[in-house]
């Protein structure tokens, strides 16, 4: 009994074998063969002229090394002013409000004072006194050359006169302060109110007083800038001030109101190191006049120490999947389809809408890729 169904079971397997052999045979007469897959990536001429793409070989191009940095627009010291009383008093007027455009010497405020009739009254007395004090002197002058005076007299006499030129020339000075007219005091005209003219053109940035308010000459009645002339001062660490040189050119970017680049040069490099072991560079701003720049505004900025010719793409032919950047490379092109090769680089940085590569990225001099559109194809 077993030795049949040994038999049964070894003549089943041989059907079987001879089926699949048939098969086989069959499939092999019909033509028919494993196709093995094509991982290029297939663009038609029709969607390559639709998608409006566009395939390039790799040039040298120049990139910087930069030092990176910040800081912010500025006025030179000269343009910048605080507005404060010589002496104190009570603001009588202020006419003008944050934002107002000034002229040099325009009327800012005027403040009144009792001590200011004081003054004029001093300098009134010593200017009454000064030609009798002028006559003695001569006179005692005159009187020791022929020896009738003692020369106690005459030095007495010299030295009220000298005394009284001091004291008229410092009083004289002090209304000048003032702005109050010595030779209108000389007429007996006596003023209470001194007036504040703006010591430079530009526009007032801030009021710190109102009418009625009591100034001391430590008082900032108010704040004005000419922005007639601005420049940007930034802040390079320390690691890096040794690559900063003057004329060097800097891109520099208002992050908060703009994405436009802007140029400027170094024009000078600070000497020496602040707390934040950073030191100030001032930097030119080339055509000035063409951008609406505010003093305070912040800024992003880079310094091109040097540059380096490297080759590169259009960053546009980049594209990056899952943080490693690839590219198209075009393998060939056959009838009116072409056939693109997905290959892995290694970047070393971007400018101006140009990607560079490490040496370890090669392709041969002839090498054409898909510079434009290659972000969507792989992104698929």
């Amino acid at each position: 009994m077993q030795k049949n169904i040994y038999t049964i079971i070894t003549l089943i397997i041989f059907a079987i074998t001879l089926s699949c052999g048939d098969k086989a045979s069959k499939s092999s007469e019909n033509g028919t063969s494993e196709v093995q897959t094509d991982d290029r990536i297939q663009i038609t001429q029709t969607q390559f002229e639709q998608n409006k793409m566009e395939i390039a070989g790799m040039t040298e191009s120049e990139f910087p090394v930069l030092v990176t940095t910040s800081g912010m627009i500025d006025v030179p010291p000269e343009n910048r002013a605080v507005v404060s009383a010589t002496m104190g008093g009570y603001i009588q007027t202020t006419p003008l409000l944050i934002g107002d455009n000034v002229r040099k010497g325009q009327l800012l405020v005027t403040i009144e004072n009792p001590e200011f009739v004081s003054l004029q009254q001093r300098y009134m007395e010593v200017n009454g006194q000064l030609g009798y004090l002028k006559a003695e002197y001569e006179r005692q002058q005159t009187m020791v050359a022929e020896n009738i005076t003692s020369q106690k007299s005459f030095l007495k006499a010299e030295s009220d006169y000298k005394t009284g030129v001091a004291k008229y020339n410092g009083l004289k000075k002090q209304l000048g302060m003032l702005n109050i007219s010595a030779e209108q005091v000389e007429k007996g005209n006596i003023s209470s109110v001194a007036t504040i003219y703006a010591p430079i053109a530009g526009s007032i940035t801030s009021v710190n007083v109102s009418k009625g308010t009591y100034v001391s000459p430590a008082t900032s009645i108010m704040e004005m800038i000419n922005n007639d002339h601005i420049h940007i001062e930034l802040s390079v660490f320390e690691k890096d001030i040794l690559k900063v040189k003057k004329g060097q050119v800097v891109e520099f970017k208002i992050p908060e109101s703009s994405e436009n680049i802007f140029t400027a040069e170094v024009h000078l490099v600070g000497t020496s190191i602040g707390e934040n072991r950073t030191i100030k560079v001032h930097a030119h701003i080339e055509n000035e006049d063409e951008a609406n720049f505010l003093t305070g505004m912040f800024v992003e900025a880079n310094i091109i120490t040097e540059t380096s010719k490297q080759l590169s793409l259009p960053t546009d032919a980049i594209a990056v999947v899952e943080n490693e950047s690839f590219v198209l490379l075009l393998d060939e092109k056959i009838g009116d389809t072409y056939y693109f090769k997905q290959v892995p680089v290694n970047t070393l940085g971007s400018y101006k809408n140009r990607t560079s590569f490490s040496k370890s990225s090669s392709f041969k001099q002839d090498a054409q890729f898909l510079t434009k559109g290659a972000f969507s194809l792989l992104g698929e």
